[in-house]
């Protein structure tokens, strides 16, 4: 059973999860929501307790030192909340692992704290290793299933078929209760994704700007973006067929990118780039 406290009403809430697994490339996904839930000044509000959900065997409990004593700090979902966003929406976070059993449950709980705090629209964000190279920005797909939010977003209809995880359970499980689903995948070089995967994540990041036209700081993750592209870069470097690979993949991007040259396109690239002098 969930654990929260009561949530006074939200301003249009939309509902944004993330989970640390199968869903998550290079840790992408979780990277990227907690960014935002730090930089929105989130606070957790409860939490959904793993033990009906995980196998400790797959995800365990750790132990750390508090005050020099040692605790053991357990998996769990973690509900934020964000007031005062810089858009004129707050936002409810859910920040968890992908459970080992029960999902169905699992979700009906997350849905139900969505439903009592009438949530209407579902962010989830994954991450997923692809042939793409890490020097060229890294392609996010947004998807639904819902046709007025294709519309609003600029979304397309998922043609994924296969294994699902989670976030495509909460997406699929949501039309039920009544509310629209949106996802946003980010691809990961699969030869660099490992985590962290700090470009990853801000491209994330940069999509929910797009998606919501709001502006979001950056924090270090640009400069921890750089540094990690800076340190492929070198590996790439040091083994000339892994450099050879990384040049094929980049021809590859470059001729799929030329017919988004788009006049829309290049305005949104005029508008961060000012976005960013701003901030500087």
């Amino acid at each position: 059973m969930p654990v929260w406290e009561p949530i006074p009403p939200l301003r249009a809430p939309i509902l944004i999860a993330a989970f640390d697994g199968w869903n998550d490339a290079g840790e992408a996904a979780s990277v990227a929501l907690r960014h935002l839930s730090t930089v929105w000044g989130a606070e957790v509000v409860g939490s959904v307790e793993a033990e009906d959900y995980c196998d400790f065997q797959v995800n365990r409990p750790r132990v750390q030192i508090v005050d020099g004593r040692r605790e053991i700090v357990w998996p769990e979902t973690r509900i934020l909340v964000a007031r005062g966003t810089s858009f004129d929406r707050d936002v409810l976070f859910v920040d968890g692992i992908e459970p080992s059993i029960r999902w169905i449950h699992y979700v009906a709980e997350l849905l139900g704290i969505a439903v009592d705090c009438e949530v209407k629209t579902i962010l989830t964000l994954g991450a997923h290793l692809a042939e793409v190279p890490h020097t060229r920005d890294l392609p996010v797909t947004v998807t639904s299933e819902d046709a007025q939010l294709r519309e609003q977003f600029d979304a397309e209809a998922s043609q994924y078929v296969g294994p699902t995880g989670i976030v495509g359970v909460l997406s699929a499980r949501a039309a039920d209760v009544g509310i629209a689903a949106l996802s946003a995948w980010v691809s990961v070089p699969h030869y660099a994704g490992g985590p962290p995967s700090p470009k990853a994540a801000l491209a994330l990041v940069t999509t929910i700007e797009d998606l919501f036209d709001v502006q979001i700081p950056r924090l270090d993750l640009a400069e921890q973006a750089r540094a990690w592209e800076l340190t492929v870069d070198e590996m790439a470097e040091s083994e000339p067929e892994m450099a050879d690979y990384v040049a094929s993949l980049e021809e590859a991007a470059d001729a799929a990118e030329l017919p988004e040259a788009s006049g829309d396109a290049l305005a949104r690239e005029f508008e961060r780039y000012l976005r960013g002098r701003q901030e500087g």
